[in-house]
């Protein structure tokens, strides 16, 4: 505990070492306890920098895993902590983060808190379509988002992030909240409106889609593009090529992408030709999006496996050596598993970060 007591010295320094922000991954309980104990102490400022950088090394490092340390800051009393925290915890799948974030989402005074909230659900939304979340759960991130979009008080960038993070429910009603927020006259409701068609991969909104590509606003245009991949729209290909030469380099690279995603022979041949171009960005987009496209098409072409009663296993054993099932466990949607009840039930009585 001595060397993580000069840890602590070190973060009080107006640029702490990396050294001193590595030593806060994977932290153990002991040294968590002291952290939060210290953590008050600390300048806003100090503290805003410190999640900050802390974010930037996670995203920048796969190895390190500094979320204990951003759950603790979910209560910051800075929200620019706290939106720093709600960034960290991105690719965190944790049941137990649904309800703090939820509160962010629903109860937070900041605006900026809101919508980083808005949009840290988006992961749960998908897993809740997908059957991965207890049902308890699921209806919880749904009426959360559902109740943010139409908020009519609420501020427009929280409406919209939570409008695209309840893009992956498939429900009528959310094809409704798409619709209006299309029709809408804040233009930046307008974009997250074609987010969500793109999101949803719902191929009914491809006269939309498609008809934003020659959009004034390069924001819109982005999106377009992005959601002409989304949606696999080979139609897009002729207006994509050419946007691999608009004057916004974000747009150019979501043109690229797109046709990555979308795959054939012309969009083949148009990310060749951007490969061979002397702008590095562009080159380097091209060649992560013939990556994809490679294998999109080895997974197409792969055979389906196939059983011959001539080789029979030796035993069950065997056999269920070939296969891999996946155990969702404490995600899984059955209502009736005792172990997501139990869980569930814990965090629901003893919050450990109400």
């Amino acid at each position: 505990m001595e060397e993580f007591a000069h840890t602590l010295e070190h973060l009080q320094e107006p640029d702490p070492p990396r050294a001193a922000l590595f030593a806060l991954s994977n932290l153990h309980a002991t040294a968590l306890a002291e952290l939060a104990k210290a953590w008050p102490a600390l300048h806003a400022e100090q503290r805003t920098t410190i999640v900050a950088r802390l974010v930037e090394i996670a995203e920048a490092d796969f190895e390190v895993d500094f979320s204990e340390v951003f759950r603790m800051c979910l209560d910051d009393a800075d929200p620019r902590v706290r939106t720093s925290a709600i960034e960290g915890l991105w690719e965190v799948e944790d049941v137990r983060l649904v309800r703090p974030l939820v509160r962010a989402l629903t109860e937070d005074a900041f605006e900026i808190v809101r919508e980083a909230a808005a949009m840290s659900l988006s992961q749960f939304a998908l897993r809740a379509e997908l059957g991965q979340l207890q049902p308890r759960l699921a209806d919880l991130v749904w009426e959360s988002l559902w109740q943010m979009v139409n908020r009519a008080q609420e501020d427009v960038p929280v409406r919209r992030r939570a409008l695209e993070s309840l893009a992956y429910f498939d429900r009528p009603e959310v094809k409704d909240a798409i619709a209006a927020a299309y029709q809408d006259e804040d233009s930046t409701m307008r974009v997250s409106a074609v987010f969500a068609m793109g999101r949803s991969t719902d191929e009914e909104w491809s006269t939309q889609i498609l008809s934003e590509l020659d959009s004034e606003l390069a924001e819109m245009r982005y999106e377009a593009a992005r959601a002409c991949g989304e949606l696999q729209l080979a139609g897009a290909v002729p207006r994509l090529s050419q946007m691999t030469a608009d004057i916004d380099l974000e747009v150019k690279l979501a043109a690229v992408g797109a046709l990555g995603r979308i795959g054939g022979p012309e969009a083949r041949r148009v990310l060749d030709i951007c490969v061979e171009m002397g702008d590095e960005a562009l080159c380097d987009a091209a060649r992560a999006a013939l990556d994809e496209m490679d294998y999109m098409e080895e997974e197409i072409d792969l055979p389906l496996y196939s059983y011959d009663s001539d080789d029979d296993p030796e035993d069950e054993d065997e056999l269920e050596d070939g296969f891999e099932f996946e155990d969702l466990g404490a995600y899984g949607g059955d209502e009736d598993n005792e172990d997501d009840d139990d869980e569930l039930d814990y965090w629901e009585d003893e919050d450990p970060y109400a």
